[in-house]
């Protein structure tokens, strides 16, 4: 070989071995970061499969994507467990015995591991309690539905050990509007809705606007004497018409009130094609039950629900969604409201697995913090996007309650 194609050759091995070692230093970076940062994920689906499919997630459950190893891999410290109820068992007078069951799923899982788990109820306990490498566990309501119009359930859930009630889901409930109801009960916020938020606000609850229609979002706001969250959800910028994610002003009127948007990975809210085919769906949906009354109605078989799903998913299959997709939205948030209001809520386990290639499971926040550190950002931003920004709000959360009594 000539001598100059040998050291051309010479120097792109050289450049090809430094270019590996820098990657190999990176990713050994950011798995440092990601194990010494304290975590906190507002936005896990285990609960609701707890109750209906067990498994023991101290121990690897490879169905699931959050379990006790795969935490402890990517770094997760503070996993709020979603206690998710339908607007169909609302309907049908179950949302309060399925919250219940929940949360009794969660306790078991604690009481059979607990050197690996730790129900968490203040941020003041994070410390202590997760010596040993425990992952704790803060509850989260998703829907306020199991409330039903009984004011003295917000105390009740609040001693079971809920710190956040996301106030609406799919449907109007006794609350407040939902961003996917075709029906606008309200126009906002129910009577009984602002008494929630205010006794929430004296128990020191975090309101949680997720979900909920834009007039809704924008009354809790002003009627909350503390920060808001929202727990899971994106940037309407990137998805046009989505009222499931976040307007800027909405999220504007969060920030300036202390509060954080915390920034999911599901490709239904991170991908625009994803969400316009959610959109289509509930439309979609809200002809199917009108055809159905209507058959019912005249005594005539209804169409088969199952089979209108199975076609729909067959026809509308969930499209590839990069990892930088979700970068995108915390680099939008930043520039909107500044570093300290935007975190994450993954909605892991809550999304049938359509989530943003290398952010498949609890395992794999340092390739979010490796994909942070690409874009600029510093181990003191990075570090109030993993968890420090929501701790901060549940703190002024709980020091609001505290200077009420």
């Amino acid at each position: 070989m000539p001598l100059r194609a040998t050291l051309a050759l010479a120097l792109a091995t050289t450049l090809a071995a430094t270019a590996v070692q820098a990657d190999d230093a990176a990713t050994a970076q950011a798995r440092a970061l990601a194990r010494d940062a304290i975590i906190v994920d507002t936005h896990i689906d285990a609960p609701g499969i707890l109750s209906s499919s067990w498994a023991d997630l101290g121990v690897a459950a490879p169905d699931r994507e959050f379990d006790y190893p795969r935490a402890r891999e990517g770094g997760l410290d503070v996993a709020f467990m979603s206690i998710y109820t339908s607007a169909r068992e609302d309907a049908e007078g179950r949302a309060r015995q399925s919250a219940h069951a929940q949360i009794d799923s969660v306790e078991a899982l604690v009481h059979r591991h607990p050197d690996r788990f730790a129900i968490l109820t203040s941020p003041g306990d994070v410390e202590r309690l997760r010596e040993g490498g425990r992952v704790l566990l803060p509850l989260g309501m998703e829907n306020g539905a199991p409330l039903g119009d009984d004011i003295a359930q917000v105390q009740a859930f609040f001693d079971r050990g809920v710190r956040y009630i996301t106030l609406a889901h799919s449907a109007a409930n006794r609350i407040s509007d939902s961003s996917y109801g075709v029906e606008r009960k309200w126009n906002g916020l129910s009577p009984f809705g602002r008494e929630v938020i205010a006794e929430m606000n004296r128990l020191g609850i975090m309101v949680d606007v997720s979900h909920v229609s834009d007039p809704a979002a924008a009354r809790a706001i002003e009627l909350s004497t503390v920060p808001v969250i929202a727990s899971h959800s994106a940037f309407r910028h990137f998805t046009p018409g989505f009222e499931r994610n976040i307007s800027d002003a909405l999220a504007k009127a969060i920030a300036e009130r202390g509060g954080v948007v915390q920034v999911p990975f599901g490709t239904p809210f991170v991908n625009a094609q994803a969400a316009a085919d959610i959109q289509a769906q509930f439309r979609a949906r809200a002809e199917f039950d009108r055809r159905n009354a209507e058959l019912a109605a005249a005594g005539k078989p209804v169409e088969d629900a199952r089979a209108f799903e199975d076609a729909w998913e067959r026809d509308h299959p969930t499209p590839s969604t990069p990892l930088s997709s979700v970068l995108d939205q915390i680099d939008y948030g930043v520039r909107l409201l500044g570093i300290d209001h935007v975190g994450i809520g993954s909605d892991f386990d809550g999304v049938d697995g359509a989530l943003a290639d290398g952010l498949r499971s609890v395992a794999d926040f340092p390739n979010l913090v490796a994909g942070l550190q690409s874009r600029g950002y510093d181990e003191d931003a990075i570090r109030k996007i993993l968890g420090g920004n929501l701790l901060r709000v549940w703190r002024e959360v709980e020091a609001g309650a505290a200077s009420a009594r």
